[in-house]
């Protein structure tokens, strides 16, 4: 086994392939077949995204008020939290059950050594798993619900334009993929920014997690619930569809639970038959200063906050942070 191998194996329990690679979209020469594969894949068929967007229309027409009846405040916003909770709880719930409480896969396809959950004193309640879901529901969901109600309260007196998939159905379909557009530009930044030295006080709440569960991906401070549900405030700017807000906090509360398993993927006989956790994202908790974005767009090799989890992207790393530290 090679030097370099043999050290990642004591690093990491399941090491992807490596150097981890952007979307072909940005690689050179240009390679279009698999820059529309890696999109396909994202969307088709049994994938996340695609499960979120008819988790949207399910909740829009089975667990939302009506447009009209948002139009002053009312009990409905507590409905829109206890659809949000129960979502939450179930999907959190049910992926830390297989992976972790009951470790139906064992420690296959699990990135990190350690073992989740873990306790000390650091946590809320000194008990990690207590501390992700007291955050996470009581500052995650509650956040997210109040941005949704908002939302719909201004689309409901016209501060918000709407639309239908009668009046524009090519604009209402590329909605859905546009958000995770948005959210690969705005998570960038938004990201770097709580990593500064007035933010991070704040990010460092959810950066307890070094090793991470399902329950850890919304574990923040309500300073970084606010800046990370803000994102929903750009269909101020387009015309949108209440079904599209619905979607779009989901997809940033619900892919946060998803890709935080710890996990790279569902295995079920043996077979990964669903793509979960982001080797890139693993990285990021382990190491804090690096990949603060997504695979999508190049933004961490643009900026030098790139790390390919490679030997020599952890020497990178290294050598970067020491010069931080001499100026």
């Amino acid at each position: 086994m090679p030097a370099e191998t043999a050290a990642k194996r004591a690093e990491w329990n399941h090491l992807p392939d490596t150097p981890i690679v952007v979307s072909p979209l940005w690689q050179w020469p240009p390679k279009p077949v698999a820059a529309l594969k890696w999109y396909l894949d994202s969307w088709f068929f049994i994938t996340v995204n695609m499960m979120i967007v008819g988790l949207a229309f399910a909740a829009l027409y089975w667990a939302s008020p009506a447009l009209e009846t948002t139009q002053t405040p009312g009990l409905w916003i507590l409905g829109i939290w206890v659809r949000n909770g129960v979502i939450v709880s179930i999907v959190a719930g049910a992926l830390h059950l297989w992976f972790h409480k009951y470790a139906m896969q064992g420690t296959d396809l699990k990135y990190d050594p350690r073992p989740f959950p873990r306790n000390g004193r650091m946590f809320t309640f000194s008990s990690q798993l207590k501390d992700n879901i007291f955050w996470t529901i009581a500052s995650g969901v509650t956040i997210w619900s109040l941005f949704e109600a908002f939302m719909w309260w201004s689309m409901a007196n016209g501060y918000a334009a709407v639309i239908t998939y009668q009046t524009n159905p090519v604009w209402f379909i590329a909605i859905f993929f546009l958000i995770p557009v948005w959210e690969s530009f705005y998570f960038y930044w938004m990201h770097r920014f709580l990593h500064t030295d007035v933010m991070y006080r704040f990010h460092a709440l959810h950066h307890r997690n070094s090793d991470i569960g399902p329950w850890s991906g919304l574990s923040m401070h309500p300073v970084e619930h606010l800046f990370y549900f803000g994102s929903v405030l750009i269909h101020f700017a387009i015309a949108s569809n209440p079904v599209h807000i619905i979607f779009h906090l989901m997809f940033y509360g619900l892919l946060a639970i998803t890709t935080h398993t710890g996990f790279e993927g569902v295995l079920f006989r043996n077979k990964k038959r669903m793509h979960l956790g982001n080797f890139h994202h693993q990285i990021h908790h382990r190491y804090f200063e690096c990949n603060y974005g997504n695979l999508d767009v190049p933004w961490d090799k643009l900026f030098g906050s790139w790390h390919d989890g490679t030997a020599a992207g952890k020497a990178k790393l290294a050598e970067r942070l020491k010069a931080r530290r001499r100026t």
